[in-house]
């Protein structure tokens, strides 16, 4: 038996001919907007500057410690998912995957409440669960993105991953909203974004504003995912029973990793994204934590930066979506990694007392409304140019693969795309770390991020585009 006949290459070609309802794809986009908070929340502009600043209480030793933390998640991920990929392309199911990675997701999100101030015996707790809830959030989101081709027809892909994109932002913004207006005091105040009393009783001294986040995310997406786990369907080729999905599924991962010579174009678009992948995540890792040191950003001040970038990411998703059905996905990776490289040079040209590394500013006085210094406002300018450029940088990279891959192996490519996306991924969060402690510089540290992105663009050139 042929190795295309045992999996069930074309096994029932009309099986999926018939797309489903505007109601599985509207769940489907639904659960972008149920996870972004932890990656908004946490990964970046809330969490992830306390942990650094606060919680560990050393700027240069957290930063380095949430460095090696993403970078054993990413290395971890890298592993594993091509194997779960293939597993669930072999047994023919990807929502209960979603399920149980979407449970434990929520646990180690509701655990980061321990990670109160001074008390640093917790720190080994709080760096397992935060590598543990990339994990898992990471596996979640390699079946619900091989999901997504069966869910529309091959000339609407961009907009419907742009959309989820987009969706995806404006959730991490509503929930930056929410926690701004209604839950984080201002600095040296007792009163809200909005003005108001916080409606949660929450002791800044103990920062559990901080800590309720991740309580918070947990929620959310208790809530926001049900509409996938109830309208989407989990609509796959079908193949004939397996006995041993996970013998099966190891055997066909080998097969197509001995065959990815025939793959030559997948294999060269997944190196290109392997490398701007790891400097956008690590751009969006980092960003908000060297802007806290720099600046002296309180929580409000993160949420209200935050929120600029994900309407803005909201906003290059949504067109990015639309310009990639009509331009090509590559076109589109493209221009944004020649944005994304300007932008980049831009926000380590701003420290303190300088713009475009050479220009003095005024440094911002105690107590004076946020973002009222010269460098903060270059900074946030350069800021909005990565949030408009990462939502079509990660939508088109998802829709290329879809278009790019053999429709029976989806998932499992999806893996591979995973793969490529954490692969090296403890390389970008090392090298910051490790430099940012052997020069004791943030600044430098994060300024090698600029590499991966021009390996990058050097690569993706040689990637031919799915029509031709």
């Amino acid at each position: 038996m042929t190795d295309e006949a045992r999996y069930g290459r074309d096994s029932n070609p009309d099986s999926l001919s018939t797309l489903p309802g505007s109601s599985a794809r509207l769940g489907w986009v639904m659960y972008d907007w149920a996870a972004q908070p932890f990656y908004t929340l946490i990964m970046t502009f809330l969490f992830a500057p306390y942990f650094v600043n606060y919680f560990v209480g050393n700027a240069i030793r957290g930063q380095a410690l949430w460095g090696y933390s993403a970078a054993i998640a990413g290395l971890m991920v890298a592993v594993l998912s091509p194997f779960l990929g293939a597993i669930a392309d072999v047994s023919g199911k990807r929502k209960p995957w979603v399920v149980a990675f979407t449970l434990m997701l929520v646990l180690c999100m509701a655990g980061l409440w321990l990670a109160e101030p001074g008390i640093q015996g917790r720190v080994p707790l709080i760096i397992f669960l935060v590598i543990s809830a990339i994990l898992v959030a990471e596996f979640a989101t390699v079946f619900v993105n091989a999901m997504m081709p069966t869910l529309t027809t091959p000339d609407k892909l961009g907009r419907l991953s742009g959309t989820g994109w987009a969706v995806g932002y404006l959730g991490g913004m509503v929930s930056l909203v929410m926690l701004a207006g209604f839950i984080v005091v201002m600095p040296d105040s007792d009163k809200t974004l909005l003005g108001i009393s916080p409606i949660l009783p929450l002791d800044p001294l103990r920062h559990e504003s901080e800590r309720f986040v991740g309580l918070f995310s947990a929620g959310w997406l208790i809530i926001f995912s049900i509409p996938f786990f109830l309208f989407t369907p989990d609509r796959v080729y079908e193949r004939p029973t397996i006995a041993n999905p996970i013998k099966d599924g190891f055997h066909r991962l080998k097969i197509t990793i001995t065959s990815l010579g025939n793959y030559r174009n997948i294999v060269l678009f997944l190196l290109a994204r392997m490398l701007y992948i790891d400097g956008l995540s690590a751009i969006f890792t980092f960003g908000g934590i060297y802007a806290t040191s720099i600046f002296g950003w309180s929580s409000l001040e993160l949420a209200m930066f935050g929120i600029v970038l994900t309407v803005s990411g909201a906003i290059g998703a949504w067109v990015g979506g639309l310009l990639d059905d009509y331009v090509g996905s590559k076109f589109v990776i493209g221009c944004g990694l020649w944005l994304l490289l300007l932008a980049s040079f831009g926000i380590i040209s701003v420290d303190r007392n300088n713009i475009f590394f050479v220009l003095e500013v005024v440094a911002r006085k105690a107590g004076s409304f946020p973002f009222s210094s010269s460098g903060e406002l270059v900074y946030m300018a350069f800021a909005i140019l990565i949030g408009l450029v990462a939502g079509p940088l990660q939508s088109s990279s998802r829709t290329l693969l879809a278009r790019l891959a053999p429709p029976e192996k989806l998932t499992e490519f999806f893996g591979l795309y995973a793969f490529s996306g954490k692969v090296t991924s403890f390389l970008a969060p090392f090298l910051v770390a490790g430099t940012t402690s052997l020069f004791g510089s943030q600044r430098i540290g994060i300024s090698t991020i600029i590499i991966f992105i021009i390996a990058g663009l050097v690569l993706l050139a040689a990637v031919r585009n799915p029509q031709s």
